[in-house]
C-alpha cells in the first residue's frame, strides 16, 4: 500500500519502520515544517493516511482526508469531544475512518477483558475500583486516552458508577483515575479492585512504541478499501468478547 504519515514525530517514525518492514511504501511524511504537503495528497497516490499529531489539529486533518476521499486511521488523543461528529460524517458520507485511543494489540485485549471483568464485579460492590496510568513526561493529555477508554468500559458495566475523575478521594458514583507523568515511560495502565479481603488487578506495561506502531499498521492494512467507522476491536475480532 501507499501510506501517508501525518505527524512525523517519534510515533510516526516508529510506524514508518514497521510499514517498510511489511513491504509498504510511504508516499508522504507530513509534519509541522511541511504541513502544506497535505494539500498535495490524492487518492491515486495514497491508499491510507495514518494520523498521529496533536489534539489541536487532529480534527481538521481527518476532515482533510475525508475531503480527499482517503481512508484515515487516527491515534491522536485529547480531541475526542469532536469524535461523535467525525463518526457521523464517516457513516453519512461513506468515508473510511478508524480511531483508537491505543493501537497496541495487548492494550486492546485489555480493553475487552476489562469490560468482561467489570460485568462480573458489578455484583460485588464491596470492591473499590480505581485506575492508575503512568506515561512519559512529554505526554500532553492527562489522563491518557487509554485510561479514559478503560474507565468508560468500567462505568458502562458497573451500575453505581456514573463518571470518572482525576482524584484520590472519589465520590461514591465516581471512578478515580490517578495520572502520573515522569521520565520516558512508554505507558503503564492498571485497573484495581480493592476490598478489605483482597485485591484484583489488571495491568498492561508497554516496553516500547513498537507495539503501538505495529497495531497502527495492522489497522491501516485492515482499512484498505473500507468505508464507514471502525475500531481496533474490529481489526482484532474482539467484538464477541
Amino acid at each position: 500500500m501507499n501510506i501517508a504519515i501525518i505527524g512525523y514525530g517519534r510515533m510516526g517514525k516508529e510506524i514508518e519502520k514497521v510499514l517498510l518492514n511489511r513491504g509498504h511504501h510511504v508516499s508522504y511524511k507530513i509534519d509541522q515544517d511541511n504541513f502544506n504537503d497535505i494539500n498535495k495528497m490524492t487518492s491515486k497516490d495514497v491508499d491510507i493516511a495514518i494520523e498521529f499529531t496533536n489534539p489541536d489539529s487532529a480534527y481538521k486533518n481527518i476532515l482533510k482526508c475525508f475531503q480527499l476521499n482517503i481512508p484515515v486511521i487516527s491515534g491522536t488523543t485529547g480531541w475526542t469531544n469532536q469524535l461523535p461528529d467525525i463518526k457521523e460524517r464517516s457513516f453519512k458520507e461513506k468515508k473510511g475512518f478508524l480511531y483508537a485511543s491505543n493501537f497496541s494489540v495487548g492494550v486492546n485485549i485489555l480493553f475487552a477483558v476489562n469490560k468482561k471483568l467489570a460485568k462480573i464485579m458489578n455484583s460485588h460492590p464491596e470492591y473499590n475500583i480505581s485506575i492508575e496510568e503512568v506515561h512519559h513526561a512529554k505526554k500532553l493529555d492527562s489522563p491518557s486516552g487509554t485510561a479514559i477508554t478503560l474507565a468508560e468500559g468500567i462505568i458502562h458495566n458497573i451500575g453505581h458508577l456514573n463518571t470518572w475523575q482525576l482524584t484520590d478521594n472519589p465520590k461514591d458514583d465516581t471512578l478515580a483515575i490517578n495520572s502520573i507523568r515522569k521520565g520516558k515511560v512508554p505507558g503503564i495502565h492498571e485497573i484495581k479492585y480493592d476490598s478489605s479481603a483482597d485485591v484484583i488487578s489488571l495491568s498492561h506495561s508497554a516496553k516500547s512504541r513498537a507495539g503501538f506502531a505495529l497495531g497502527a499498521v495492522l489497522a491501516a492494512e485492515f482499512m484498505q478499501g473500507k468505508r464507514n467507522y471502525y475500531e481496533m476491536k474490529d481489526v482484532l475480532h474482539l467484538n464477541t468478547i
